[in-house]
């Protein structure tokens, strides 16, 4: 099974200078509790605009086209198709970006973990455009604005319709 987890402002963007655009801790810490324990699936910019490298409890898989490339404590892959057989068979993989390796692996990518954050933002990097239609809302949780964000957010996941 392979889930994207993002989230994305209401104009799609995720990021700008290899950087997030806010900063919700509620929602890091979701993205650790979910993620912890699986394979997480990311680009070399991802893998390099993290804080910690690499991401604890997890198998950090990351993609790059220069052979040369070495990540400590990743398994390193070239190509989506490699990622995808470093995957564990019958258990939840996690892409975790940025902008391409969500393009690549959103046709064959079976639950969207999404935080929708109600605010547009400049950004430089932006997530690919979703057809609702293909997808199922199976969980949705809603985060009044408040003082310190400034915004709302919603935790929605949804699972691609099987057709």
């Amino acid at each position: 099974m392979i889930s994207i987890i993002v989230a994305i402002a209401e104009n799609y963007a995720i990021g700008k200078n290899n950087d997030l655009l806010w900063h919700i801790p509620e929602d890091l810490k979701r993205f650790k509790k979910i993620t912890t324990g699986h394979k997480i699936i990311m680009g070399k910019k991802t893998y390099l605009s993290l804080p910690v490298r690499p991401l604890r409890n997890r198998e950090n898989i990351v993609i790059t086209d220069n052979p040369e490339d070495v990540f400590e404590g990743c398994t390193v892959v070239y190509s989506l198709a490699e990622a995808i057989e470093k995957c564990s068979a019958g258990e939840e993989n996690f892409i975790i970006g940025g902008a391409s390796i969500y393009q690549q692996f959103l046709p064959c990518t079976d639950r969207l973990y999404l935080t929708w954050v109600h605010k547009n933002f400049e950004g430089d990097v932006f997530f690919p455009v979703i057809d609702f239609k293909e997808w199922e809302i199976i969980s949705h949780e809603d985060f009044p604005a408040d003082d310190q964000l400034g915004f709302a957010y919603s935790y929605v996941v949804y699972d691609h319709r099987k057709i």
